[in-house]
């Protein structure tokens, strides 16, 4: 009998443009947790899906238990005991969450749909693992850290013994991620074998056994992971070069409101209230961040500034003008820049180019667009080229490449290059770095820096309470939909916001 679960042996795997996977060879043993690091575009989730057949491989051997197998697909991959989390969710908006779990194995009597024991055994797995999601509520309607739940329960519920988690906690909270980890040991505890890739070099010291670091499509290196073992070390293997993982900044020296939130009200798309009474004023050359818990209004919220959603009751003024009944169009043409939460649904369009991508807010500008609606091509590729060379972002044929096709921190570079270069007043920042490597995070994080410097006013939600305790110069605390606390720059600790979280007022350190 094979000591290793999986072995793919010199799996090499091309795209138009770029050598994703360049003989790579991953070992992973039985019964262990394995993580896969590597840098955006490294070829991580693409190696991952040659495993699960969403890929065919141009060269290399794939072994599970020690027989080689061929997986032509997704199925073939189920039926070996493969399952797979995606980074990019795998869900039908308009199901409920029972039916996006059960879909292609829909339990019937007779000819008859028959989700009630789907339910069950949905409901139990939630409760068991501390999941908390509704089994009949609608895709839809539930939060993107809820919807990443779904994508774990989908797997649970298929009773896999080899797990692939891809990015598993990057839309989950402090306190989420810390539940995944338990959920992870005990799926070892059972027996399941599992493969982590994060950028979360922290995750890999909490639950990995082993690690294998791939650079530009190689395989640099497989290590055990020791007590010894630092995080400036994963970081310095991964990217190739030292990382910082402190901020500079300059002492804070506010200048007038530019952007002034006032006692509003925000419904979700069923109705309820989601935001209540809030109010905050982000001034010029400052940063505000929202701590709270997922799902405590902070997508509303950001919505609600940036005319996604409507407010329902108070203002919202930008340089002093009142942009609550404004366009999305106005309010972009007035100064206000959006990095959102879920980028795939707000931030881009995955069936056009990075080209296209980058001029989606002020493409009917002169700038970009000649006479009679004709658009300005070599323009508009000229600033991509720019923006991927600025951003790093890591494309197989450049500007022409379909953003869809990018790895989903490169995509997310693709949006922050947008926003970034559009020069906003204020600018509206939700999980810049979901999805990052250190290496680019780093980099994003000396580029809100440097807007805060240039004088924008930004307003960042981030659930990394790490993140926020680093780059702003004030916190409000957010607890279901209300402002429980605001205060500045190293006047609570971690703890003591973590409890503002939970909605305790004025918490203090050992309360």
């Amino acid at each position: 009998m094979s000591e290793y679960a999986i072995q793919m042996l010199g799996i090499t795997k091309t795209f138009p443009g770029i050598v994703a996977n360049d003989n790579v060879t991953l070992e992973v043993k039985k019964n262990e947790v394995h993580a896969i690091l590597g840098e955006n575009g490294a070829g991580k989730s693409t190696l991952m899906s040659v495993l699960f057949g969403s890929y065919a491989p141009d060269a290399g051997r794939i072994l599970i238990n020690g027989k080689e197998v061929k997986i032509t697909n997704p199925n073939v991959a189920t039926s070996l005991g493969i399952g797979m989390v995606h980074q990019h969710f795998k869900l039908v908006h308009n199901y409920t969450v029972t039916e996006n779990i059960v879909l292609g194995r829909e339990p019937k009597k007779g000819l008859v749909l028959s989700l009630g024991e789907a339910e069950k055994k949905v409901a139990m797995l939630s409760e068991k693992y501390g999941l908390q999601v509704d089994p009949r509520a609608k895709i839809e309607d539930i939060t993107v850290g809820q919807q990443q739940r779904v994508e774990i329960l989908k797997t649970l519920y298929s009773d896999s013994d080899i797990i692939i988690l891809d990015e598993p906690t990057a839309v989950l909270t402090p306190q989420e991620i810390d539940e995944l980890m338990d959920i992870i040991k005990l799926l070892q505890k059972e027996g399941k074998t599992i493969v982590i890739i994060t950028h979360k070099l922290r995750e890999i010291k909490a639950v990995a056994n082993r690690c294998t670091i791939l650079r530009r499509g190689k395989s640099v290196g497989c290590i055990d992971i020791l007590p010894e073992t630092s995080e400036q070390e994963l970081a310095t293997l991964m990217v190739g070069r030292p990382v910082r993982f402190d901020v500079d900044k300059k002492p804070f020296h506010p200048g007038k409101a530019i952007l002034e939130v006032q006692n509003i009200c925000v419904n979700d798309s069923v109705g309820i209230e989601k935001v209540h009474d809030f109010s905050i004023d982000v001034h010029a050359g400052e940063i505000v961040g929202i701590a709270g818990v997922d799902g405590n209004g902070q997508t509303e919220l950001l919505y609600a500034i940036s005319g996604l959603s409507p407010v329902t009751k108070g203002r919202i003024l930008l340089n002093g003008q009142d942009i609550t009944n404004k366009t999305i169009r106005e309010r972009i043409e007035m100064g206000l820049g959006h990095i959102p939460e879920d980028r795939h649904r707000h931030g881009m369009v995955g069936g056009l180019t990075i080209a296209e991508n980058t001029v989606l807010k002020d493409f009917y500008t002169d700038k970009y667009t000649g006479k009679f609606g004709i658009l300005k091509n070599d323009a508009i590729y000229k600033n991509s080229d720019a923006l991927i060379e600025q951003f790093d972002v890591r494309s197989g044929q450049g500007s022409i490449t379909p953003a869809g096709s990018l790895s989903g921190g490169n995509q997310q570079k693709v949006i922050i290059a947008r926003e970034i270069s559009l020069s906003p007043d204020v600018l509206l920042v939700a999980q810049p770095t979901r999805g990052l490597d250190v290496g680019a995070i780093e980099y994003i994080r000396k580029r809100i820096i440097g807007e805060r410097e240039a004088g924008k006013a930004i307003l960042l939600v981030s659930f990394e309470l790490d993140e926020i305790m680093s780059l702003c110069d004030r916190i409000a605390a957010i607890s279901k939909g209300s402002v429980v606390g605001i205060f500045n720059e190293g006047e609570k600790t971690a703890s003591e916001i973590g409890l503002m979280m939970a909605g305790v007022k004025n918490a203090k350190a050992g309360a």
